[in-house]
């Protein structure tokens, strides 16, 4: 039986038939699902969604009261070796929200600070030496205040690594983009860092592995790959030389790369079995690995990788966790190279926090008259203003080039 409800009288076991309302009010990418966790249980309840159907054939009935046998699933974090206590965690001043155009130059500041700290890190575990953290905790601080003021600059000019940096930069662009997910997930300040620290160290693992299979230009064989699999279970080991590195951290590193059908590793973890952390772990470090250029492939667009990313959902991604990205970075996200309906191209230079698709493009070609035109902006959010995205578009397809310097300028890595 299809019944409509408010969103007060929902609980763990109903099934969604659909929800009442735009799919951008709520980070689900299906209609219709069934609510097996707290997790999918609180993102419905943090939305704007007032009223959903639910299916009582497929799912639990409405209660007036909710029994005390009943209670809702929680997320379960693996466990970990018994750790000293955590030290007082001691909350930042909020910081102001800038312009692209002010924050740029500030993220490419923090980018240079952070690479040489990695760099070093990185030197540091492969010796086997622990993980200095305090230094690293200082260093995510300065990551979180830069999305914290303007998300978009450093997650889009930490996307325009070379090659050569990708092990370094990788690390960086996964710790802002788990800052800017648990932002958009509404977890607390303390949370926010652990998973920024998470992100800034889920890879340490990496430094244990040969040179000769990290750079590797080409595939990898069945046995190399056997190797780099190694590398979760290798960080873990070696942070935990720190006897302070806290469960979060911990967790991210062994499990980022499980996936919600169990068929990812180490463990083969499953649904549950996975924390949240680790599930926001696994979609960050996707993320940026596919938008990268790496020793053996040239990175896809930001929004090409949305979309994609979307089509894997089912099975290796959390929902919810996946929809609550989205959100954070954009379905455009900067940098993203797209065609209006005027027939003008340009790249996505910032986002638009109410709408994700109403961001500011810089439009900078015609696709009709195939010649440059002189730059200017289409806030697309502005009152009257008529133009919208139609599509992606690739820049091969048109022979663009150095399409970056449209909204990066001079903060270009």
């Amino acid at each position: 039986m299809i019944k409509k409800i408010n969103v007060e009288q929902l609980r763990i076991g109903m099934f969604v038939e659909r929800f009442c309302g735009s799919w951008m009010d709520h980070p689900f990418w299906q209609k219709s699902f069934l609510i097996e966790d707290d997790v999918a249980y609180q993102a419905i309840l943090s939305s704007s969604i007032v009223e959903l159907f639910i299916d009582t054939a497929k799912g639990l009935d409405v209660l007036s009261v909710r029994l005390a046998s009943e209670e809702q699933t929680e997320v379960v974090i693996p466990e970990s070796p018994p750790l000293v206590p955590e030290k007082e965690f001691v909350a930042r001043a909020a910081e102001p929200a800038t312009s692209m155009d002010v924050e740029l130059g500030r993220a490419a500041k923090v980018i240079k600070k952070s690479k040489q700290a990695v760099v070093l890190m990185f030197q540091e575990a492969r010796l086997g030496n622990a993980v200095n953290l305090e230094s690293m905790e200082s260093l995510v601080d300065d990551i979180t205040a830069s999305v914290m003021r303007n998300s978009g600059a450093l997650i889009g000019l930490v996307r325009l690594k070379s090659k050569d940096d990708y092990s370094y930069m990788h690390s960086i662009a996964v710790c802002a983009l788990m800052i800017a997910l648990a932002k958009q997930l509404n977890l607390s300040e303390r949370e926010i860092r652990d998973a920024g620290l998470a992100g800034l160290l889920h890879d340490i693992g990496k430094m244990t592995l040969p040179m000769d299979i990290l750079n590797k230009p080409g595939k990898l064989t069945a046995a190399e790959f056997d190797i780099v699999k190694q590398h979760p279970l290798s960080g873990y080991k070696l942070l935990l030389k720190n006897k302070e590195t806290n469960k979060a951290v911990l967790d991210v590193c062994l499990h980022h790369h499980e996936k919600m059908d169990g068929s990812g590793y180490p463990d083969k973890y499953s649904g549950n079995q996975i924390s949240l952390m680790a599930r926001m772990g696994a979609v960050c470090d996707v993320y940026d690995a596919i938008t990268s250029n790496r020793p053996y492939k040239v990175g896809w667009c930001p929004s090409e990788s949305i979309k994609k990313m979307a089509e894997w959902t089912k099975g290796h991604f959390d929902e919810v966790v996946f929809g609550a990205f989205v959100k954070s970075i954009g379905i455009y996200p900067v940098g993203s190279l797209v065609r209006m309906g005027s027939g003008r191209i340009g790249v996505v230079i910032e986002q638009n926090t109410k709408s994700l698709l109403l961001p500011k493009v810089k439009v900078f070609f015609s696709s009709k008259s195939i010649s440059y035109i002189a730059p200017c902006i289409v806030d697309m959010a502005s009152p009257g203003e008529q133009d919208k995205i139609v599509s992606r578009e690739d820049a091969d397809k048109w022979g663009l080039k150095n399409v970056d310097q449209y909204w990066a300028g001079d903060a270009l890595l």
